[in-house]
């Protein structure tokens, strides 16, 4: 029972939807056999040895007329939705066991071995099993020409038997019941089908772009880190080669400066692989927002702006709401959820609440998280991880705690809790550091000003040149920004003598 609904909710919504409506083509008929044919035919049937063969003949071809109709009911969807062309030959068995059942109902109405009603009804029996099929065959308009026609026939046959006119009204109405019927039940099914097969290929679409947008995103942020650091450590390499070519000690220096250059990069680069970097909870919870919404899922955020929170808070409830949405579309079959943040004291509390939570039995060793009871990954390596895991050590890093569970019927919760720091370490936090960023953000004083100035004469070019030379050659210090090594290098190697 647990596998099947396993794999009940591992299918999209529109396979179930298509899963339910082919279940329902195939049933249908056979509820129309009994009720219309068999029962009709067996409490109805007149004695004697002719009316009894040809109303057991007629059960027979009835249920083979509805046996090759359940085999074709697949074929002929997946013919509608264009997945698959149906074989040319694919009609004729139906075709001809249609036709046997309509003789055998004319020689039973004929000979009057059944009750008119028996045979009446028999008929709508039949005709609704070859409808239900032959309507997503063939284009609507040939349809509805095809049960003119066909219903014209059966009118006139069936009034040449009974003469009589109301025999003839209930043929039509009969033939007009069958075909509205298999029009309504299979052809608008399969019409409701193909538009949600559409939606799904829209939001698969729509998914595609989002990640296609992220990765534009990786790229900007990769360039950001190694653009300016690559320009700088091509220009500081160009340098101390025009220095070591005339032997100047401050070569050595400005290779010192580049190797700190390339360690940073290296270390900014990882953190952008291993998306280590702050992340903003505004952009989380609006990309949550926006990629729940693609998927076709209520998501509704509430809550007091987050620009206010410092920025270790704001880092780990991103964190938080990217693997909160990440399992919601991963797991269970949403229709909502709910991302609220709220403050409690000096504390504040982040909470994502969805419905369609499958349970499912948490087994030991196999992975799954076991407060959650939803076999959700906790896949977090040791120190960094992306599950549950690496949550709650994040959290844990500025104090915060996770809990996460059942909230409900089908509904699960993932709450995270993190103390507010003090105004004091708040504003240390947020505001930008005194001694060293002023330091650093401050023009340089008369040796960077003679760098960047255009040189006057001869002299005071070389003086410029040494100067900016003996300024780039300072000890690596891995506290100091790149901006600030901009500022102590040549604008370019035409200032550099010949």
């Amino acid at each position: 029972m647990r596998s099947w609904q396993r794999a009940w909710y591992a299918k999209s919504k529109a396979a179930r939807v298509e899963l339910q409506s082919v279940i329902m083509w195939r049933v249908l008929p056979w509820v129309f056999a009994v009720t219309w044919m068999a029962l009709p035919l067996l409490g109805g049937v007149r004695t004697g040895l002719l009316p009894r063969l040809l109303a057991a003949s007629l059960l027979l071809v009835g249920i083979l007329q509805i046996v090759w109709a359940n085999r074709l009911v697949r074929p002929a969807l997946d013919h509608y939705l264009e997945r698959a062309p149906l074989r040319p030959r694919a009609l004729w068995a139906p075709v001809a066991l249609l036709g046997l059942a309509l003789v055998l109902i004319g020689l039973l109405h004929g000979l009057d071995a059944v009750a008119p009603w028996g045979c009446r009804l028999s008929l709508g029996a039949v005709l609704l099993s070859f409808g239900s099929v032959y309507a997503m065959v063939v284009p609507m308009r040939t349809y509805l020409r095809h049960s003119l026609l066909f219903g014209a026939v059966l009118m006139v046959v069936f009034g040449l038997l009974r003469a009589d006119l109301g025999e003839v009204l209930f043929t039509a109405a009969l033939t007009v019941f069958g075909a509205g019927l298999a029009t309504l039940g299979s052809r608008c099914g399969a019409w409701t089908l193909s538009v949600l097969w559409d939606a799904e290929r829209s939001r698969e679409v729509e998914a595609r772009l989002a990640v296609a947008e992220e990765r534009l995103r990786f790229g900007r942020d990769l360039h950001d880190v190694m653009g300016r650091n690559l320009a700088v450590i091509a220009l500081k390499s160009e340098l101390a080669v025009q220095l070591a070519r005339r032997g100047r000690p401050e070569a050595e220096a400005q290779m010192i400066e580049v190797q700190r250059i390339a360690r940073e990069s290296q270390r900014e680069v990882r953190e952008v692989v291993r998306g280590y970097r702050e992340a903003d909870l505004g952009v989380e919870l609006s990309g949550a927002r926006g990629v729940l919404t693609a998927a076709g899922i209520d998501c509704t955020v509430t809550g007091p702006p987050a620009a206010g929170l410092p920025v270790p808070v704001q880092s780990a409830l991103a964190w938080v709401v990217r693997e909160a949405v990440t399992n919601v579309l991963r797991h269970g079959n949403p229709q909502r959820c709910t991302v609220a943040l709220r403050t409690a004291g000096d504390r504040i509390e982040l909470s994502v609440e969805n419905d369609g939570a499958p349970v499912a039995e948490a087994r030991p060793g196999s992975g799954a998280d076991t407060e959650t009871g939803h076999g959700f990954p906790a896949d977090g390596s040791p120190g960094r991880g992306s599950g549950l895991v690496g949550l709650r050590e994040r959290l844990a890093e500025i104090g915060g705690t996770l809990r996460t569970g059942p909230a409900g019927e089908g509904v699960f919760r993932l709450t995270a809790e993190v103390p507010l720091p003090a105004p004091s370490s708040s504003s240390s936090v947020s505001s930008p550091p005194s001694s060293s960023s002023s330091s650093v953000s401050s023009p340089p004083s008369s040796s960077s000003s003679s760098v960047s100035s255009p040189p006057s004469s001869s002299s005071s070019s070389s003086s410029s040149r040494d100067g900016g030379a003996c300024s780039g050659a300072r000890a690596p210090d891995a506290g100091a920004s790149s901006s600030s090594d901009t500022r102590t290098v040549p604008s370019s190697l035409s200032e550099v003598a010949p």
